[in-house]
């Protein structure tokens, strides 16, 4: 059998990291899969929903939080890495062969990772890692899918806790608001940033220097 492996939310700095793995066999997938930045979220809560209701398909999920992203012993190659590995340990089987979305510069190295952790996990597979994977492997689009729904539901239960907090990248104007506003009134971050990341930083470093009605 064939697994697909990708992540999601490696780069914002609200919110977890989320990897999925999806397990079957590509010519059977649901149709309309591709990589999940090209779909509808509508599309890909339909496609996320009939992924796990299949009985000939195998979905593993892995969380990396924003307090283990902060943590300074690790970096984001090597947390993308084990939460891969974590999700596709969940559903691989010996002798399957997995393709996973490479999420390092050397496409071989992180294969290389991905592999030796499995194989501590038990798992004896064959690991093929690729740049843009979920765009010419359809296993990996399931799996980018499956991550990015998991990851917007995540966002989204952020937003019942805090408001309005929109997309969680630091590009985003609302996102950025809502870390300024929350420094603003409680002098901390809040506990679904991630606080090593530059804006993060950068906001409590400004509140630091100034007075609450300048800041």
């Amino acid at each position: 059998m064939h697994i697909g492996v990708d992540e999601a939310g490696k780069g914002p700095v609200l919110g977890p990291m989320v990897a999925a793995a999806v397990r079957g066999d590509p010519d059977a997938l649901p149709d309309g899969i591709a990589d999940s930045k090209r779909l509808a979220p509508e599309r890909r809560e339909e496609l996320a929903a009939e992924l796990r209701e299949r009985d000939d398909i195998s979905v593993g999920v892995a969380f990396v939080e924003p307090e283990t992203i902060d943590d300074p012993e690790t970096d984001m190659n090597l947390l993308t890495v084990r939460a891969q590995v974590e999700a596709a340990a969940e559903v691989a089987v010996d002798a399957d062969e997995l393709v996973c979305d490479a999420g390092d510069v050397s496409e071989s190295r992180f294969g290389r990772r991905v592999r030796e952790g499995l194989a501590e996990a038990g798992v004896s597979v064959a690991v093929r890692a690729q740049h843009r994977a979920d765009d010419e492997h359809a296993i990996v689009g399931a799996a980018s899918i499956v991550a990015k729904v998991e990851r917007d539901r995540r966002v989204e239960a952020i937003a019942d806790e805090y408001g309005e907090v929109g997309s969680g990248y630091p590009s985003d104007g609302t996102t950025r608001e809502f870390l300024r506003e929350y420094v603003r009134d409680h002098g901390i971050l809040p506990d679904c940033a991630r606080k090593s990341w530059s804006t993060c930083a950068d906001l409590v470093a400004a509140h630091e220097q100034s007075s609450l009605g300048d800041f």
